[in-house]
């Protein structure tokens, strides 16, 4: 079945897409904009898609620039994940002239069946008794520079799963955190098992396409950037590509917001523990969103939660585990280690 009618459309992609532009007057891209701009207006999301009073940079040819001066402060990122996700819109553009969307369709078309991410979470916390751990593969981060710097992406992640990790994050953002979707493609290649959650910052269909032929089997949304509509849209998106989305949250009223959606429990929920203003990490974000009425429903229902962001040691892994989590998501402490195996079993008590 083509992917267009698999996302409610049942012509080819090609005749799907002239109906569309002739039904609609109005350009997609410029829905699209209202409905991020109405979000954004009405408080449903807290990080800003774009520049509000549009980039101060605009192209004049190929090597030229004109550059907007004296644009108010309300024209600069608030935070540096506001940052990142107005980077994006460049990055892609980059992206699509190299891989225009239908040949990444093409390509996902032909892509082995996904592995079952969450399968593999919830059958390897049955196993060790701890949660299922999705170790990260991050050679950096914006916080804190380089994390590795004897950076081998397939070698950290053949020792991952050497350890018992039941599923890995593999960064793809390469100016903020030094990542790419080669490193995806390259542990796929390579062999691991493990099923692949890509790490990137989505903002739009295109990077889900990439994220698939790029080997993912999962991929991450950020509910602080994405309103309802577009993580509906993002997880219908994955659903046709056999693919499974972790659903991320920073607060209480962003995760009674996502669980109005629809079909939760066939994904993963997050919370990450990291202030997006301070960049401070607390455990205790955790504890008091599972605490929260919308926890006690994400328990309720069955819903695999996820906690991010600040794991170290084996009491903070009991700690979040006591607070109902299922699953941790692990970075720094893991991949920074000249021994990423052992240090996945010691921080799962499993050594």
């Amino acid at each position: 079945m083509q992917l267009s009618s698999q996302l409610g459309c049942q012509l080819p992609f090609s005749q799907c897409r002239r109906i569309h532009s002739a039904a609609r007057p109005v350009p997609r891209r410029m829905v699209v904009q209202a409905t991020v701009e109405a979000a954004e207006a009405s408080g449903e999301v807290s990080i800003r898609r774009r520049p509000p009073l549009g980039n101060d940079t605009q192209p004049c040819g190929p090597a030229l620039g004109y550059k907007v001066g004296n644009l108010p402060d309300i024209n600069q990122p608030r935070n540096i994940l506001e940052e990142i996700v107005w980077y994006k819109a460049k990055e892609i553009e980059v992206f699509r002239e190299k891989q225009p969307l239908p040949m990444l369709q093409a390509l996902a078309r032909q892509a082995p069946p996904a592995r079952d991410f969450k399968a593999a979470v919830v059958a390897k916390a049955q196993q060790t008794g701890k949660p299922g751990l999705i170790a990260e593969v991050k050679k950096a981060s914006p916080s804190k520079g380089v994390i590795q710097p004897d950076f081998d992406a397939v070698r950290i992640a053949a020792a991952y799963e050497a350890g018992g990790a039941a599923c890995l994050s593999v960064l793809t953002d390469e100016k903020f955190f030094q990542g790419s979707f080669d490193n995806l493609a390259r542990i796929k290649a390579a062999g691991v098992s493990c099923p692949l959650l890509c790490k990137e910052f989505i903002v739009e269909a295109y990077q889900i396409f990439k994220a698939r032929v790029s080997g993912a089997d999962a991929v991450l949304l950020i509910a602080a950037v994405l309103p309802n509509q577009d993580l509906a849209y993002f997880m219908k998106a994955c659903k046709a590509l056999g693919m499974c989305c972790l659903i991320e949250v920073h607060t209480e009223a962003e995760l009674a917001r996502v669980l109005q959606l629809e079909g939760l429990e066939g994904h993963l929920l997050g919370i990450n523990n990291r202030d997006l203003g301070t960049f401070k990490v607390d455990l205790a974000v955790t504890k008091h969103i599972m605490d929260s009425p919308s926890g006690q429903e994400v328990k309720r229902r069955g819903i695999l939660m996820v906690a991010e962001s600040g794991i170290f040691t084996p009491d903070d892994v009991a700690f979040v585990q006591e607070a109902g989590v299922g699953a941790l998501l692990v970075g720094e402490s893991l991949v920074k280690q000249g021994d990423p195996a052992t240090g996945v079993k010691q921080l799962l008590s499993l050594a």
